[in-house]
């Protein structure tokens, strides 16, 4: 049995001052009221250039990210497997619109991969379609209503070479590529190019893995129908199980546009449908290899007990658990510990460009019931202990 409570595991890699500086930090985020008055002024302060980016990067960029470049997330890698715990080199820039910048970030995505080529300690590389794609174009392929202009058709097919660059790149150096999953209203499209990329790259073993947001109610039912797909095609299917990142956005706008919500009516049946997702792909494993990642400990107890029942070995690198740098180190050195295969996402990019990301992380912290209390307590516990 794995603890999450035994905190000098948890917080071994972290120094008193690593410990306090989190403290405080998830102090700030605790409070909503906050984190909104935080964001604006941030925000207001990078736009007209006030100097406050060496506090930024020395607080809430140190916590949560591994540094504006590749080469600066040099130290975090080698930290993080020094204690058998993997980097997941995670480019979280937002917002570009010009086709210079999407090249430009095929290529960035493209170093990462090369970067996790030759290293042990790196186990996957990812990226999001939006960040080498307009929004409103992959909006515009998911909707079967909307018939494509030739412009469009023309446009479609550059993304889905770029898709296939990084794909292939992955294929080559032999690092699975994680897809991250998106808004419902654009996931359709990456869904299909993700799958087109595994009908090319993955009939030996899964290089190529799509991401599913079990907060979405017809998830479960899509992970059987890809399970029946890779069988047919004789392909293998990687999966980055979630709970999902834009439940509010989805609420809002079915509300507005008046549909059916695709969120999960509570969080119980999200955590249910997560769970069932896990033991479906276990006991399906001959097709699936998973990435976890997850916050909740108890699917990821439960996980570790599936794993065993089936006797498949912690060491399985088809089987991952993943959290983000600087969040639940409880959960990640306490599995690792255990000889589990554990990685951390490490967001990295320019402080400014990276911003919206981080701000949108701590809006999650602030609506997930628990998640800073937990954090706080055992951060407490082991300040204490560490006294004593």
């Amino acid at each position: 049995m794995v603890s999450f409570d035994n905190t000098e595991v948890a917080f071994q890699s972290k120094t008193n001052k690593d410990l306090k500086r989190a403290y405080w930090l998830f102090k700030i985020i605790a409070s909503p009221t906050f984190v909104k008055v935080g964001k604006f002024f941030t925000n207001l302060a990078l736009t007209i250039g006030l100097p406050i980016r060496k506090t930024v990067k020395a607080t809430i960029f140190k916590q949560f990210c591994g540094g504006e470049t590749i080469d600066e997330c040099a130290d975090t890698i080698k930290h993080l497997g020094a204690f058998q715990v993997g980097t997941i080199l995670d480019y979280s820039v937002e917002g570009k619109t010009s086709d210079e910048d999407f090249d430009k970030t095929v290529e960035i995505i493209i170093s990462t991969i090369e970067r996790a080529k030759n290293d042990n300690n790196i186990p996957f590389a990812v990226f999001k379609v939006t960040g080498i794609a307009r929004f409103d174009l992959i909006e515009k392929a998911s909707n079967k209503k909307h018939q494509l202009t030739r412009k469009e058709e023309t446009e479609i097919q550059v993304i889905i070479q770029r898709i296939d660059k990084i794909a292939k790149a992955s294929f080559e150096a032999k690092v699975p590529l994680f897809m991250d999953a998106e808004e419902s209203w654009i996931q359709d499209a990456i869904d299909t190019w993700t799958f087109e990329m595994m009908l090319k790259y993955n009939k030996e073993e899964a290089i190529v893995y799509n991401t599913l947001q079990m907060y979405r109610h017809d998830r479960l039912e899509f992970l059987k129908e890809c399970h029946q797909l890779a069988q047919e095609r004789g392909v293998f299917y990687g999966v980055k199980l979630v709970r999902g990142a834009y439940m509010e956005k989805e609420r809002e706008r079915a509300l507005k546009m008046v549909y059916d919500s695709p969120i999960q009516p509570t969080k119980n049946a999200t955590d249910f449908d997560y769970n069932e997702a896990l033991k479906f792909i276990v006991k399906n494993e001959a097709v699936f290899a998973l990435c976890a990642g997850s916050h909740n400990e108890e699917s990821s107890l439960i996980l570790t007990k599936l794993l065993a029942e089936n006797g498949i070995s912690p060491s399985n690198k088809r089987f991952y658990f993943a959290q983000l740098l600087g969040m639940s180190d409880h959960i990640s050195y306490n599995l690792s510990h255990a000889g589990f295969q554990v990685a951390k996402y490490v967001p990295f990019g320019p402080v400014k460009e990276v911003m919206p990301y981080m701000l949108r992380r701590a809006d999650e912290n602030t609506s997930v019931a628990g998640q800073t209390g937990r954090e706080l307590s055992l951060i407490m516990k082991e300040l204490r202990r560490r006294r004593n």
